[in-house]
């Protein structure tokens, strides 16, 4: 065999095992990085600029797409790249993502409370899985990326806005800001981008972020019993390994449940940030959050809230209160416009003798948040209340802050909202938008003045 041969069948070898290598089995490149790359030096803080309106860019093959597209509310994982300031990252986990809210309107199915069936809305959340199988450790300092499609907002503003509203009066909360996504090279609309509650956020947030962090599972039962270990361990988002220390959160459980109505405040002293946690519980009441952790809905006699999370701070062991999920906040200020999601309470206020009680046009089942200890306690503070609902009023909230901040986001993604409407049928009409926006703002002139 003469050299020619030999280079010549070398060659071959060599493109293919590249070929074979630098693929995934579903197809997608594996693209190793030079550490060079924006993405691995940047901070978070360089994606979540408020000036910043990134586009995200998702390929994945055919059969992919099609495959999450036949049945979104399975919430399955397929492989794709990230495209973004001319950097791919590749292969990452694609899926779309929600609850019952966010698949409303958006899939075949037609039983409303078990979302089922194909994707039919052109926009339906997802997320992205940065650190998928191993292949990648972080895009801008984030294990994953959150793509909310508002399609239940017409303002398209609820999570930016009440986000930049609980950060502002000093909470812990996820920094959001919008995006335009590209699916195979089609634009598929407007979404908010919203930081994932994680390990990453813990570190940003927290000056010691290696605690546990845990979702949606409250200290105490809707009886005032202590919660299990079982679900404490259920819930952990982070530290999710075998004999993971609970005690912090436990303790506070604790202490609230042996305390005398008179040690409650005491209690709260020692185991909450207060300042921080009446902020939450001022900004949650004053846009009307009413799908979070002051609303308690009952089904078959168990009474829980949702769209929170708990991280305690192993450093001083306190443990804060996170918001999540705000895209129903703002609708119920100046009426109950959702028949879901209304509180029947004021701040502090409790109904029936703390028993479940029905509510609402649709006559749905809940019960007062202030009947829990801990919530009960946390509404005794009504001058430290009273005078953080004073700065937020005439701070962060207030009429030419607030609305000049939205006049400023609005510029920012006109362009963006009138493309998509150009482009798809189901796209959020650009006049419904505008009267969305008057409406925000008289829901937010409302709030500052009951």
């Amino acid at each position: 065999m003469n050299k020619i041969h030999i280079f010549f069948i070398t060659s071959l070898l060599i493109i293919s095992c590249k070929k074979n290598n630098g693929f995934t089995s579903s197809g997608v490149p594996i693209i190793v990085p030079n550490g060079s790359e924006m993405y691995l030096n940047q901070p978070s803080d360089s994606l979540f600029r408020e000036n910043n309106l990134p586009i995200l860019e998702i390929d994945l093959p055919t059969g992919a797409l099609n495959y999450i597209n036949s049945d979104p509310s399975a919430e399955i994982y397929v492989e794709g790249s990230l495209t973004y300031n001319g950097e791919k990252i590749s292969p990452i986990g694609i899926r779309y993502k929600g609850s019952v809210g966010a698949f409303v309107g958006g899939l075949s199915g037609e039983d409303l409370l078990n979302p089922s069936g194909r994707k039919t809305a052109t926009k339906l959340s997802m997320k992205f899985k940065i650190d998928w199988k191993g292949y990648h450790s972080t895009f801008y300092n984030l294990k994953t990326l959150q793509l909310h499609s508002m399609n239940l907002d017409n303002s398209q503003m609820h999570d930016r806005l009440g986000y930049w509203l609980f950060r502002k009066m000093g909470v812990p909360a996820p920094r959001c800001i919008h995006t335009k996504l590209y699916i195979n090279g089609e634009y598929n609309g407007l979404f908010s981008l919203v930081e994932q509650i994680d390990e990453q956020f813990t570190e940003y947030h927290f000056s010691d972020g290696s605690g546990n962090l845990y979702k949606e599972v409250w200290p105490l039962k809707s009886d005032n019993s202590i919660q299990s270990d079982r679900n404490f361990y259920q819930g952990l988002v982070t530290n999710k390994i075998q004999g993971t220390n609970i005690s912090i959160i436990k303790s506070f459980a604790e202490n609230i449940l042996n305390a005398d109505d008179s040690e409650i405040q005491t209690v709260i002293d020692h185991h909450m940030d207060l300042n921080k946690t009446i902020a939450l519980a001022v900004v949650d009441r004053a846009i009307r959050n009413d799908d979070g952790p002051f609303h308690w809905y009952c089904n078959w006699g168990s009474c829980d809230p949702h769209n929170f999370f708990w991280y305690e701070n192993p450093t001083n062991n306190k443990v804060y209160l996170i918001p999540w999920d705000l895209d129903n906040a703002f609708e119920n200020i100046i009426s109950n416009s959702n028949p879901v999601t209304a509180i029947a309470d004021s701040w502090g206020d409790t109904t029936n003798n703390c028993q479940n009680f029905e509510y609402g046009d649709w006559q749905l089942t809940q019960k007062s948040a202030a009947c829990d200890r801990i919530i009960g306690g946390l509404a005794r503070y009504e001058v430290e209340y009273q005078q953080i609902k004073d700065s937020l009023i005439n701070g962060p909230m207030s009429e030419f802050v607030v609305n000049t901040l939205i006049d400023q986001w609005q510029a920012q993604i006109t362009n963006a909202t009138l493309d998509a409407h150009q482009m798809h049928d189901d796209a959020l009409n650009p006049s419904t938008w505008q009267n969305a926006i008057i409406e925000l703002k008289s829901q937010l002139e409302h709030a500052r003045n009951n």
